[in-house]
């Protein structure tokens, strides 16, 4: 299978969401840095063209970058036009790090007729554009926006033009979420026909959105079609429904054996975002929710201390779950409430050091059966003192 790259946005477009607290260039460095402990190829730093305080944190992450000898690269957002794209030429020459201009562009009628645009004004911005940013050294992903609903003839125009121009990526996004999975690949392989086409060796991003619940699945298809670098943000944060959610797509891609990754960082990474944009993670969040692998249901429960009593963590792992715990650094939790058996009560004293004596077990078990949601650690632990 073909390598897949990740692009992460959650510094960019995952800050667009109308929810999220900007953090502060401590907290994106701090997250920059988790981003490269999983691996995860390039980040993007920002759209400097939207003004100055935006430039200036782009600057001082790529010099982060540069200064704790990162591995990810650095790239960043602009609309396609020479005002936009000298920034990040000014900030890659100062800083002297590569920088990746993501040069984004409408190409949907629905944008060119709300705009005005037609096609012609479109190819003359991205043959200036694009061809500037190459003479200025730098390497240009060309994003069509919308491209997922947008007419070939369209996207063969101005891909065309870009290819020409320079560009080394075509990204197909879409913007509003729009595409199914089997949308994705068809959009995915018209590019890729294209590029062959043309005789050309650019590559082919995804750029998704979740707005019909598809943004895995549409990244998955789209890397089966032939993308080659996939972009997502930490908790799947953005505008609307948001992005593709960075984590669980590596969990995905590392579970498809399409990665080799250590996700034992994973929990701190969505951690750190949802502490610095103030994005609480919901209870029931795969994989690093609070819940992913916490079970209070006798039966269920059962099966997890057999598991555990074989002195097995793989089938402990698995008996009632898909993702392993272990591949994300946590375990399975045992709970005690209402739908408990006397197993579960038994697993959490043990686990605990704490004597399983009946006359303990019988006192916890019936608080228990006489609640209405899970006891709490420490409502257990009085029972325990018979307190």
């Amino acid at each position: 299978m073909a390598a897949v790259m990740l692009d992460d946005e959650t510094l960019r477009d995952g800050l667009q969401s109308p929810s999220v607290r900007m953090p502060t260039i401590d907290q994106k460095i701090d997250i920059l840095q988790k981003m490269d402990g999983l691996g995860i190829d390039t980040a993007n730093i920002g759209l400097p063209g939207a003004g100055p305080h935006v430039a200036a944190d782009a600057a001082q992450l790529a010099c982060a970058i540069r200064d704790l000898r990162l591995r990810l690269g650095a790239n960043c957002a602009a609309r396609t036009t020479v005002g936009d794209i000298t920034p990040i030429v000014e900030i890659s020459q100062r800083t002297g790090v590569p920088i990746e201009c993501c040069a984004f562009i409408g190409s949907s009628p629905i944008r060119q007729y709300t705009e005005g645009w037609t096609i012609d004004h479109l190819q003359r911005l991205t043959e200036e554009a694009v061809g500037f940013a190459v003479r200025e050294g730098l390497t240009v992903m060309y994003v069509t926006e919308d491209t997922t609903r947008a007419d070939p003839a369209s996207l063969r125009a101005l891909w065309t033009t870009a290819i020409r121009s320079g560009a080394s990526r075509l990204c197909v996004a879409d913007t509003v979420g729009h595409a199914t999975p089997s949308g994705a690949g068809a959009v995915v392989g018209y590019a890729r026909g294209l590029i062959a086409e043309l005789g050309s060796d650019a590559g082919v991003d995804w750029h998704g959105h979740n707005d019909r619940g598809f943004s895995i699945a549409s990244s998955l298809a789209a890397l089966d079609a032939g993308a080659t670098r996939l972009h997502g943000a930490a908790l799947g944060i953005g505008e609307r429904s948001g992005n593709t959610p960075m984590d669980l797509l590596l969990v995905n891609l590392v579970m498809m054996q399409r990665l080799d990754r250590d996700l034992t960082g994973l929990p701190a990474y969505c951690q750190a975002v949802s502490l610095a944009c103030d994005v609480p993670i919901p209870a029931n969040y795969p994989v690093v929710g609070a819940d992913a692998f916490r079970t209070a249901t006798g039966v269920h429960a059962a099966a997890v201390v057999k598991a555990h009593r074989k002195q097995d963590r793989a089938l402990m792992d698995a008996v009632y779950a898909a993702v392993p715990a272990s591949l994300v650094g946590r375990e399975q939790e045992i709970e005690v409430g209402p739908l408990s058996g006397r197993s579960n009560v038994v697993f959490w004293l043990e686990r605990r050091g704490l004597a399983a004596t009946d006359e303990i077990v019988d006192r916890i078990f019936a608080a228990a059966k006489g609640a209405n949601r899970i006891l709490s650690h420490a409502q257990i632990q009085r029972l325990v003192d018979g307190t």
